[in-house]
């Protein structure tokens, strides 16, 4: 079995920083396909990056690509996602996701994963 759990959402200021946690309690984290999507009120959950198992590379969807930083500490089970320069657009609520058997041409794609978070309210202000 395994649970993911978010934490550190919040309320910013347009062009400030949140950093995203996401613990991961089960098999090693690393053995795992993470990834973060999010989703804002009356659009679809869409990619914001993933972080390939076995730290082989991370991925970012355009819109955040240069801003947001995903990371992994496979010792404490957990995955970062680093938010700087955040903007207005970027306000939705954040899920963390993994997948033991993803392929990558599926890593973009919410379901395909199998398990998820209960997601996190991030919240940018003009």
């Amino acid at each position: 079995q395994v649970h993911l759990a978010e934490s550190g959402g919040g309320m910013v200021q347009a062009g400030g920083s949140l950093r995203l946690a996401c613990v991961v309690s089960g098999p090693t984290v690393s053995h795992y396909t993470m990834a973060w999507f999010r989703q804002a009120p009356g659009k679809e959950r869409e990619f914001v990056g993933a972080i390939w198992r076995g730290g082989r590379g991370t991925y970012y969807a355009d819109s955040v690509k240069g801003r947001f930083a995903i990371s992994r500490d496979s010792a404490k089970k957990t995955m970062f996602l680093q938010m700087d320069s955040l903007k207005p657009e970027d306000t939705a609520v954040y899920y963390c996701a993994g997948d033991s058997r993803l392929i990558l041409s599926s890593m973009r794609g919410h379901q395909h994963y199998d398990y998820w978070g209960q997601g996190a309210q991030v919240t940018v202000s003009s």
